[in-house]
């Protein structure tokens, strides 16, 4: 009994895993064969379901060739170069504020870090208002100096970087000090060379947030010229129908860039978040 309990333990254990990733992976492959589909047969199989709704025939890229001739191409570009600016400038502001809490002693420390930790356990939409007459006071509305400048700062990275910086000894700053180093020396030369899989973990943070940003990018930006993807899904409609198809190709788009990045990426994620300890 104990050998067929061993023998059966495998199994069971694949067998699950493997209808886990079925229950993940058959709604968005039901997605890109709907995107692959005319509009009128995007639910053609779905009540009762059939595998036939997850082969596209007949196969057609229109819906992908539509969602491009509506400017979603503009959008898709946008928005990558709302996320790099957005990762550059963060990296940075981030990177050393979270040096200065874990290396520097100053006044008040402790409580400007927890105002730091309480940022990102409150929701966008909470602070949504006020930051908008924030942008209309600075003029920045419908920019994208709007889209970029309230992602840099992000209360998660910082907390990731400050965790992180602690595990590094700071006999390293002693040293370097004595040799007549400037701390901006230390922080960029021996820190930052350090802290690759937290840089890359930051990196990450921040462009998913601005990825999948949707509510500030459609109250602070009203021009087609500055739109984003998630805002420019919601316009694949018309006045008496949803385009379906058309929204699902935008949506496996959409999915498909922050896998495709993060994949490669996932093992320096897991060191970064290993590597910013518990330390408190």
């Amino acid at each position: 009994m104990d050998k067929i309990k061993s023998r059966l333990a495998p199994v069971l254990w694949y067998a699950a895993v493997l209808s886990g990733l079925l229950i993940v992976l058959l709604p968005f492959a039901w997605a890109i064969a709907s995107s692959l589909r005319p509009l009128s047969d995007v639910f053609r199989y779905t009540t009762p379901f059939s595998l036939r709704a997850l082969v596209p025939i007949p196969f057609t890229l229109e819906a992908y060739a539509n969602i491009f001739q509506k400017d979603f191409g503009r959008a898709l570009l946008n928005t990558v170069f709302v996320c790099a600016a957005t990762i550059l400038g963060g990296l940075l502001l981030n990177s050393l504020a979270g040096f200065v809490f874990s290396k520097l002693r100053f006044p008040g420390k402790s409580i400007v870090f927890t105002i730091v930790l309480v940022t990102f356990m409150i929701p966008s939409e909470v602070i949504a208002i006020p930051l908008y007459m924030v942008a209309r006071n600075l003029g920045i509305l419908n920019t994208y100096a709007a889209l970029i400048l309230p992602g840099i700062a992000n209360g998660l990275a910082i907390f990731l970087f400050k965790q992180f910086f602690d595990e590094i000894p700071s006999d390293l700053i002693e040293a370097a000090r004595v040799d007549g180093a400037s701390l901006f020396y230390v922080y960029g030369r021996i820190f930052v060379p350090l802290s690759k899989p937290a840089m890359i973990t930051a990196g990450l943070i921040l462009f998913l947030f601005q990825w999948n940003a949707f509510l500030w990018p459609l109250i602070s930006v009203s021009s087609p010229a500055h739109r984003l993807v998630q805002v420019a899904m919601a316009y694949f409609h018309t006045e008496n129908q949803v385009l379906w198809n058309e929204q699902f190709a935008a949506t496996v788009i959409v999915a498909l860039v922050p896998i495709m990045i993060i994949l490669p990426l996932q093992r320096y994620f897991v060191q970064g978040i290993a590597g910013s300890g518990t330390k408190g």
